[in-house]
């Protein structure tokens, strides 16, 4: 069992920036991929980006460019620093982990607001 912890949500201004921040506890020897899902409400669960344990990372092409994930393997942890952020970048985002073993878990989310 994988547990996800999220920090780092809020509220900024078109073209501000913020961190997002995910902490994985237990299993973390299996994680293989870890990353950012997004949702908003009536809309299905995108991919924003991940990156996996040979440090290959996937990018949402909306985001390419502004939003750069890195991953402490050893940690277990994972960042997504997000600049220029974009009032279309509102939503729910939502820390992802796939294991090799154990299928996908996911955190509670986190709320990112923003504004024109």
């Amino acid at each position: 069992q994988v547990r996800l912890v999220e920090s780092g949500g809020g509220a900024v201004e078109t073209g501000g920036s913020l961190t997002l921040s995910c902490t994985a506890s237990g299993g973390r020897s299996n994680i293989y991929d870890m990353g950012w899902y997004r949702q908003g409400r009536g809309t299905q669960r995108e991919l924003v980006a991940t990156l996996n344990r040979p440090g290959e990372a996937k990018y949402a092409d909306s985001v390419k460019g502004r939003f750069t994930i890195s991953r402490d393997v050893n940690k277990g942890t994972a960042s997504l620093q997000m600049n220029s952020l974009k009032v279309e970048d509102t939503d729910t985002y939502y820390c992802y982990v796939g294991t090799y073993r154990f299928g996908d878990f996911w955190g509670p989310g986190t709320q990112v607001t923003v504004s024109s």
